[in-house]
């Protein structure tokens, strides 16, 4: 049997009752799918590391993965299981692929919501070449179904499929190539404790400190062919929220910026006044940042107020706000999450320009 004819038959075994086949586009385009390589798709394909001599930031972790790597290269084995685990745009994905590249081995990238049936990861799996890295994006939302497949294949390189259904079904284990799972993943607790005790190693990013936020700057630009000043790479990693995506994504804007309204150089004051144009304070929040803060100081008075109504009032999901404004709002001391609700900081009253109720005197009496 071919190996193409072989992931059909399996994609096949774990589809549902009346799903469309291999053949009619059904799994072969979903496995298309889920090997496409995202990184291929955005701008700043060409700004991510692909060693770990040109990865900046995350020292101990650096340290702890080329030792992992080094290991596994000198015993001429894969590398363990990894999974990383941190907010978004610190450079998972990047990791992945240098874990790839260091290893000399080919590297497949998917992600858990892409992988919905147990077929779609055995097609997956059986198309994978002997030290290869398969890099899971996202790997908390893989299907129950799809996740318990993982298992065997993680720890024995073993593939339980049935074949069949009712009194005629049968179960049989295929031999899989020896591979690398590379996981990643922004919310750590919503991994499976089965799931998560099978990574040899699991390595958490945090937010970048200016200083290195800087020097990722000033490598982009040399990328970009951008002349950028050290006060000009200040200013944007100030502004940067700790994440290198964020960095890159202000340096294109500020580059934008320069070669309309400027000489296309990115010095401190080109930096500053682009920036602000583009709605990027000081603290580096933007509109929906301060919309929070002055919804809470201003419509509310400071105030506890519910997570929904918060939402309602600036225009966005409640999701959105916990997960990609919330955080960072509360790392940089100006939100307070209580029992009863968000509460603005002292803070976050001056950032916006205003009073709190309590230093403005007394109520008056009626």
């Amino acid at each position: 049997m071919s190996p193409k004819a072989r992931r059909e038959t399996l994609a096949a075994s774990h589809d549902p009752p009346g799903s469309p086949s291999p053949s009619a586009g059904g799994s072969e385009r979903i496995i298309a799918t889920a090997l496409a390589d995202p990184v291929e798709e955005v701008e700043e394909a060409g700004l991510r590391p692909r060693t770990l001599a040109e990865f900046v930031g995350q020292a101990q972790l650096v340290e702890h993965l080329g030792i992992v790597i080094q290991a596994a290269r000198q015993r001429q084995q894969p590398v363990d299981h990894i999974l990383f685990a941190g907010p978004p745009g610190l450079g998972k994905t990047s990791l992945a692929g240098i874990v790839a590249t260091e290893m000399g081995a080919g590297l497949r990238i998917t992600s858990g919501p892409v992988l919905t049936r147990a077929g779609d990861l055995a097609a997956l799996l059986t198309d994978l070449q002997d030290g290869d890295v398969l890099f899971i994006d996202e790997i908390h939302r893989l299907h129950r179904s799809v996740e318990e497949m993982l298992y065997s294949a993680m720890e024995d390189a073993k593939l339980d499929i049935l074949i069949g259904k009712g009194p005629t079904a049968r179960s049989i284990r295929l031999d899989l190539p020896t591979f690398t799972l590379v996981g990643a993943t922004t919310r750590t607790g919503l991994v499976s404790g089965p799931l998560r005790d099978r990574f040899g190693f699991v390595g958490r990013l945090d937010l970048y400190a200016p200083a290195d936020l800087r020097a990722i700057v000033e490598r982009s630009a040399r990328i970009l062919h951008v002349d950028v000043d050290d006060d000009g790479a200040t200013r944007i990693s100030e502004r940067s929220r700790g994440t290198p995506r964020v960095a890159n994504r202000l340096l294109r804007r500020v580059r934008d910026f320069a070669e309309v309204r400027g000489d296309g150089t990115i010095d401190g004051a080109t930096a500053r006044e682009g920036l602000d144009l583009f709605g990027v304070d000081e603290l580096g929040l933007d509109k929906v940042d301060r919309a929070i803060l002055e919804t809470l100081c201003g419509r509310f008075g400071g105030q506890p107020v519910g997570l929904t109504t918060l939402a309602q009032c600036v225009g966005e999901e409640p999701d959105t706000i916990e997960d990609a404004y919330e955080p960072y709002l509360l790392q940089c001391g100006l939100l307070q999450r209580t029992a009863r609700g968000r509460v603005p900081t002292a803070r976050a009253w001056a950032h916006v320009g205003q009073t709190p109720p309590s230093a403005q005197g007394p109520a008056p009496l009626f």
